[in-house]
């Protein structure tokens, strides 16, 4: 009797316990439901509106696209350009599910048998937040609160919003608003910033391993950061396999040989300093500044071009522009280990012509408009003080073209090395339709902010001729097979304005007979400038310049001009020379040529801008005088085959070997501080500029420091990758001739007669 009273108190007591266990359960999910009515209600605080859940707030990147359709770059608070569910590959889509929510298309936003487990084991064997909570939380709660009370008052509000989410939104928007949302790090946020930073394709490109490596960012991506823990990421990746196998979504062979792939990372940052165009992107982004200023919403606000999303339609060819960028660098290269080697032994290195002291004053001046100096005296530093430190050691990274460099340098140092570079800049626009096709402000944006195509103004030497034979053309009906003396030419004191007479001299001193005109061209031949602007006048030919687009405010009319001396833009000059290949007509450089909202609603639309400046006989005759630099003139390399040392060491990607019709100048400044090259076929016009920051850092002879040398040979090597590509469409044809041409352009056939000698001398003034 003892023993059965025993028991019957045993099972009384095993029963209290199971009573109070079944109490305490259901009054922990009776309080947690209770907790979810009050996170409902609000009260612990706002909860998101209808209007809210149906727009969720996101900074969404403004994009810059290419012609063809590639993104050149973007501005961004945050790296994210969204995409579409049809955008993202199936493995992408079942690595998500299979790893963080296996229930996903089973619940509402809250999985109870997942909360249940994580609640009896305490989340040792997984957590329980759905997709859909994850994505509450990074739209509408943000990080986890360490305080065990609001952290639980935290996860109301998310389960609360996940089933509000799960009302309003399809399963596959709420994917693709979560893979739009989450950030992968390293400025990759969203899945195609992501895609695109870390293996340099868009997201349906994505191989299965690839997806799986980005799913296991989910976790922690901080922790999975692929850049910094390879291996440890590539742990987590398999792990993602191994659940896509359980998932039925890979067999176990498959998942076998996937996980004995290395991550093969393509690293592609997409920071304002790196990519593709950075320069361009620059300009657009200060024009798209101001166009914002200009245009404001309909409500009166203005856009924010690092966070609406915009999309900016460029014209722009990612090859070509890719071309252009592998043809400058590549030239420029080479060149600077001639130009360090030249300047060895120069004391004064890079400037040449100057004395110690003035070369102090270069760097002096220099220093005063860094970076370093404005930021030391915006902390109260005197100038003495501030000057100090340009004296002292410190650790920096620099240029170099090897890669960027970890050194100990002074500051005052480091301003002599990087004057020591040699810049260029280059620009290529189809005449006909105005659009830029490729744009290169110089050697390096992250190092060399300053934009050489529109922002910087060289002297343009001998490739200003062609304006002043085109006057003359259009003036005075001349053709290219007129005749010249090559002799010293005159302009007497008083003439338009001078106070001495001014007699230009030949390079080299070349001399001796008549030449035509198409010859003195293509030999540069001072004199022959000299006598044109003589017969047309300086203002004629300033009046045309005007009138091809370029800036003349601070052009003196002068006879001088001819010889180049005035300062302009590769912009300008691309422009200019594009109205020679295009009959005459002006049509404004376009680069931008649509903007949309996020929404894909066109905000502008370019309409082009033309006027006719000069007759399409003129403009035609002119291209034919510069056809004949590329035939014998200092453009003939770009048609020659054979090779010697000094064509293979500064010839980059010599030999081009060109037969079809091109027509172009050279330029070389006083002192060979600057090198030009502008070239046309019929359908793309290319300057190229090559120089130092400061004028006095040069070659100290012709033999480098001319235009044919120091600027041609990035013409030719960009132009030969542009026919390597067919798709590209760049024309080999000849310029279109104008009916009824009533100039002589084939010397071969012309008679030069008195009766014109005449006329040219009745034309004399």
């Amino acid at each position: 009797m003892m023993a059965k009273a025993k028991t019957n108190k045993k099972r009384s007591s095993n029963w209290k316990y199971i009573k109070w266990f079944w109490y305490t359960f259901f009054g922990a999910i009776g309080f947690v439901i209770f907790l979810f009515l009050l996170a409902s209600w609000g009260a612990f605080g706002a909860l998101p509106t209808f209007e809210e859940l149906e727009n969720p707030e996101t900074n969404l990147a403004t994009e810059i696209l290419s012609s063809d359709g590639q993104t050149l770059g973007k501005f961004y608070r945050e790296n994210r350009t969204p995409v579409q569910y049809e955008d993202l590959p199936d493995h992408l889509i079942q690595a998500l599910i299979a790893t963080e929510d296996e229930r996903f298309y089973k619940h509402a936003g809250i999985d109870a048998k997942g909360t249940l487990r994580a609640t009896i084991f305490l989340g040792k064997r997984g957590g329980a937040s759905t997709i859909t909570q994850q994505l509450a939380k990074q739209l509408f709660t943000g990080v986890s609160s360490r305080n065990p009370i609001s952290r639980v008052v935290q996860k109301m509000k998310e389960w609360v919003i996940a089933t509000r989410l799960e009302r309003q939104y399809t399963k596959e928007e709420i994917i693709t608003m979560y893979l739009n949302k989450y950030d992968f790090l390293n400025q990759a946020v969203g899945i195609r910033s992501a895609s695109r930073i870390y293996f340099g394709k868009e997201p349906i490109d994505l191989t299965t391993e690839e997806s799986a490596m980005l799913v296991g960012m989910l976790k922690n991506s901080s922790l999975f950061n692929p850049l910094r823990r390879e291996e440890m990421v590539q742990h987590r990746r398999n792990v993602v396999l191994r659940q896509m196998e359980k998932n039925n979504f890979l067999s176990g062979k498959i998942k076998d040989s996937l996980q004995q792939l290395p991550l093969n990372l393509n690293y592609n940052p997409e920071g304002h300093d790196e990519g593709l165009a950075t320069y361009f992107r620059e300009y657009v982004r200060a024009e798209i500044q101001k166009w914002i200023n200009e245009n404001p919403k309909a409500d009166g606000t203005r856009y924010n071009i690092y966070r609406d999303g915009l999309r900016i339609y460029t014209t722009i060819d990612s090859k070509m522009q890719q071309n252009a960028e592998d043809a400058l660098k590549a030239h420029i290269k080479s060149l600077q280990r001639e130009f360090d080697r030249q300047n060895r032994n120069n004391k004064t290195a890079p400037f040449r012509g100057i004395t110690e002291q003035e070369t102090e004053g270069i760097l002096n001046a220099a220093m005063r408009r860094s970076d370093r100096w404005r930021i030391l005296k915006a902390q109260g530093l005197s100038d003495e003080e501030v000057r100090e430190t340009f004296y002292k050691e410190a650790e920096m990274r620099v240029f170099s073209w090897k890669g960027d460099i970890d050194t100990i340098m002074r500051p005052i140092d480091s301003i002599r090395y990087y004057k020591s570079f040699l810049q260029a800049s280059m620009m290529s626009m189809n005449p006909q339709t105005g659009e830029v096709k490729a744009w290169v402000g110089g050697i390096n944006y992250k190092h060399f902010k300053y934009d050489m195509v529109k922002q910087g103004r060289r002297q343009v030497g001998s490739t200003f001729k062609p304006f002043v034979y085109a006057t003359a053309i259009d003036q005075l009906h001349m053709s290219p097979c007129d005749t010249l003396p090559n002799t010293p030419y005159t302009i007497e004191e008083g003439k338009y304005g001078l106070l001495q007479p001014w007699t230009p001299k030949n390079a080299g001193d070349k001399y001796g007979g008549m030449v035509n005109l198409k010859l003195a061209l293509a030999e540069s031949y001072n004199v022959i400038s000299a006598n044109l602007i003589d017969k047309t006048g300086p203002q004629p030919v300033i009046d045309l310049v005007r009138r091809l687009g370029i800036d003349t405010s601070e052009m003196l009319a002068a006879p001088a001009i001819a010889l180049g001396t005035t300062d302009i833009s590769v912009f300008e000059m691309v422009a200019a020379y594009s109205v020679f290949a295009n009959e005459g007509i002006y049509v404004e450089p376009v680069m931008v040529f649509r903007i949309e909202d996020k929404n894909g609603t066109v905000l502008f639309q370019h309409v082009p801008n033309t006027r006719d400046v000069i007759s399409a006989e003129s403009a035609y005759v002119t291209t034919s005088l510069m056809e004949g630099v590329t035939l014998g003139g200092s453009g003939g390399r770009l048609r020659r085959t054979w090779t010697n040392d000094f064509y293979n060491n500064v010839m980059t990607g010599y030999p081009y070997a060109f037969t079809n019709p091109i027509a172009g100048k050279t330029g070389t400044t006083q002192n060979q501080s600057d090198g030009w090259f502008i070239g046309m076929v019929p359908n793309l016009v290319t300057g190229v500029w090559v120089g130092a920051e400061d004028r006095s850092a040069r070659f100290p002879t012709l033999t480098y420091g001319q235009g044919a040398t120091m600027a041609l040979p990035i013409w030719g090597y960009y132009m030969k990758k542009c026919y390597e590509d067919e798709n590209l469409g760049v024309s080999k044809d000849a310029f279109k001739r104008p009916e009824n041409l009533t100039i002589e352009t084939d010397c071969t056939k012309w008679k030069q007669s008195q009766e014109r000698d005449e006329l040219f001398d009745e034309f004399s003034f």
